[in-house]
């Protein structure tokens, strides 16, 4: 363990056919702490205030990304449908917020997506499993359609999609 093998900083290498044991940048990678350009993208708030739009385009390609992502992170604490009775609140520890609640119902989308990267209360930070903004954002995309699930009443569908529920029963 204490003798590693690696190239120190600038040093020659037999290895790449160029001799440096420094290597150049790939093309197109970006930089974990790089931050974009947009704040309310990166961070969920502007000028120390939570944003209560979107500041990304939802759409069902985004949706179908933040359940894939919940079914992944979100489901062991809060449970497929967000109420909060996942694996880990069956196993005896802590329960998690009821996604479905008043309190999250109420709270901005850039509330939800600080959570998700930074944690709170017993939650952990996720802003290193979910690296990308956009991943995050399609959480809290997919988090405000459960709830609209939660609250959707059968008057609220068309003929055809009442019709064609009713024929799945």
């Amino acid at each position: 363990m204490q003798v590693q093998p690696k190239y120190s900083p600038l040093s020659r290498s037999w290895f790449y056919p160029d001799g440096r044991s420094a290597r150049p940048t790939p093309a197109g990678t970006i930089a974990i702490d790089e931050v974009n350009l947009d704040p309310a993208l990166d961070t969920g708030s502007v000028d120390g205030k939570f944003v209560t739009t979107f500041p990304i385009n939802v759409d069902s390609a985004l949706l179908a990304r933040g359940q894939n992502r919940y079914n992944i992170y979100c489901t062991p604490c809060h449970g497929a449908n967000g109420y909060g009775r996942g694996m880990i609140a069956l196993r005896g520890f802590q329960q998690p917020a009821n996604l479905n609640g008043e309190r999250i119902r109420n709270a901005p989308p850039g509330y939800i997506y600080q959570v998700i990267g930074n944690g709170y209360g017993a939650m952990a930070a996720f802003n290193y499993q979910l690296k990308s903004t956009r991943d995050r954002w399609a959480i809290v995309s997919y988090i405000r359609a459960l709830e609209l699930s939660h609250g959707a009443k059968l008057n609220d569908l068309s003929e055809a999609e009442r019709t064609k529920l009713e024929a799945q029963r």
